[in-house]
């Protein structure tokens, strides 16, 4: 029996005049996990959203919904809107009290839950202690907890650092292979998920354009414009490059275990890998950064959030410097986001200090962009500063017209998708145009197209002399883009490097193309690095 069957279905927001879902079909098998993919706004959060009756938007709806299972859980975009208790405890036991569940089968169903996910030592903390990452995983426990037939999850991995998502998304494999649970994922990042799926939903304009198996899926998307191909993991990126210069290879690898065995036969076939470009990362050069001057410097920084806990950072050292794009790196939880807070001057350290350079107009993007969001539309939250910023009409229209939100320009911001919602939010910050941009996790919910319009966006600022900063667990995106990077391990810095270098010497936090090319051709970062020799 399948356990979920959608006939026809459409969907349009109130007051909207364009459909937001229109004519889907679509049947889940017991146990199967689904990838739902598409452009930023294409309708996936909002078909899961229709799909759970307790969230469901307002609206006209059309055709039919069929569900067959009785217990349906949700994980959200957003790990805040999904948390209600103040403890990790009490947010495990909130939807099981909530159930009626007896004490004893709470206890029992919270001790699973917990070794399962291996939590233990997150249960006596508060939940506004927790990383954006962390947050999530509980939000995923305490779902399972509740023991669904049907999982949906939207973007799930979006604030998950790369060992990080890679178990999450371990542990939703094993909640479907052992459980049986169907699982219904959106998903931008498919690096880590795309080999395991059984099927992908490809959805455009609120229209399901394909569905089929990841290799149908994958031969599919390597017709398509080349821009579209930016979704597709690297590994098989690499192959659809390659093959357009001799290689009539069909098998499309979809993982960097698939890309090293490709790679392997090759080599076997005497052909000889190269890299294109062995000095430099996605194309960027490194140059003399100090040359430039220093626009913010921290210097062995001590913060804790209270005076019986621990400290978070601990002597965390970083030297910013004028025209260059910084990327700071780590695991979920290591501080990234506190360090970005006392840089931008939210926080105050307890030790250490911070200084920025005088004059500088600063602007920070935050990981939650609802937190910036104030007005009734998009329109109107771009101009709302227009006259304390001395910007005007022109300039609004061109940032709808910059980040493809001109279609969504009369909705409300929270009536957006995640992706939607972080592009508001960022073509807000740079109406004020800022001289030092902080970013914290700026590609969450991002698109193939957005990713490359905000890395159009990086690089003008970079050749006007501004300086940008961020924090990212998007590994891919950072490559491209990074002048330097640093990695931040238990509460320091514990090294930075000029980009290409950074990526090329690290075994985990690296990119895909590094990881599938090592020993084959050294010091590839980015599929375009990759050639034949």
């Amino acid at each position: 029996m399948d356990a979920l069957e959608v006939k026809q279905f459409g969907f349009t927001y109130a007051g909207a005049g364009e459909p937001a879902l229109e004519g889907l079909d679509l049947n889940l098998g017991t146990g199967e996990l689904a990838l739902l993919c598409g452009p930023a706004g294409c309708g996936k959060t909002t078909l899961l959203r229709c799909l759970k009756q307790e969230i469901s938007p307002v609206g006209e709806r059309t055709g039919a919904i069929s569900l067959h299972a009785t217990h349906i859980g949700y994980v959200a975009q957003s790990p805040e809107n999904q948390l209600v208790m103040d403890t990790v405890r009490h947010e495990l036991a909130f939807g099981l009290e909530n159930l009626g569940l007896l004490p004893q089968v709470i206890r029992r169903r919270m001790a699973e839950t917990v070794n399962f996910f291996g939590i233990g030592p997150w249960l006596g903390k508060k939940v506004n202690e927790l990383s954006g990452g962390q947050k999530q995983i509980l939000n995923l426990a305490a779902v399972t907890a509740m023991q669904p037939e049907l999982l949906l999850l939207d973007e799930p991995t979006a604030q998950l650092d790369p060992i990080a998502a890679g178990e999450f998304l371990q542990a939703v494999e094993k909640i479907r292979r052992e459980l049986g649970i169907t699982v219904l994922m959106s998903e931008h990042r498919l690096e880590e998920i795309l080999s395991g799926a059984d099927r992908v939903i490809w959805m455009e304009k609120g229209v399901i354009k394909m569905q089929g198996r990841p290799g149908e899926w994958a031969a599919w998307m390597e017709k398509q414009p080349l821009p579209m191909r930016g979704i597709l993991p690297a590994p098989a990126r690499i192959w659809g490059r390659l093959s357009e210069t001799g290689d009539s290879e069909t098998t499309c690898p979809l993982s960097v275990a698939q890309g090293r065995i490709w790679a392997a036969e090759k080599a076997n076939r005497n052909k000889t890998f190269a890299c294109r470009r062995p000095d430099s990362a996605g194309g960027i050069s490194g140059r003399d950064s100090e040359a430039r001057g220093t626009v913010l410097k921290a210097g062995t920084v001590w913060f804790r959030y209270g005076r019986q806990e621990d400290f978070v950072l601990r002597e965390a050292s970083l030297e910013i410097f004028r025209g260059e794009i910084h990327v700071v790196l780590g695991g979920n939880g290591s501080g990234k986001t506190t360090f970005l807070n006392l840089l931008a001057g939210v926080r105050k350290p307890q030790r250490g200090k911070i200084r920025i350079q005088e004059g500088l107009r600063p602007a920070m993007l935050t990981q939650n962009p609802k937190a910036m969001l104030t007005a009734d539309s998009v329109q109107e939250e771009l101009e709302e500063l227009s006259e304390r910023f001395g910007y005007g009409e022109k300039e609004v229209d061109d940032m709808l017209e910059r980040f493809r939100l001109r279609d969504v320009s009369g909705r409300h911001p929270y009536d957006l998708s995640g992706g939607e919602q972080q592009k508001t939010a960022l073509a807000k910050l740079l109406l004020l145009r800022p001289d030092l941009l902080l970013m914290d996790e700026p590609t969450k919910g991002l698109d193939v197209f957005a990713k490359r319009e905000l890395k159009t966006v990086l690089e003008e600022l970079r050749r006007e002399g501004k300086t940008v900063l961020m924090v990212t667990h998007d590994l891919e995106f950072a490559a491209e883009v990074a002048d330097r990077c640093s990695m931040l391990a238990d509460g320091e810095i514990v090294c930075t490097d000029q980009g290409k270098e950074f990526f090329a010497s690290n075994l985990f936090y690296t990119t895909q193309t590094n990881r599938m090319m090592r020993g084959f051709a050294d010091r590839c970062v980015v599929p375009e690095d990759v050639a034949y020799e």
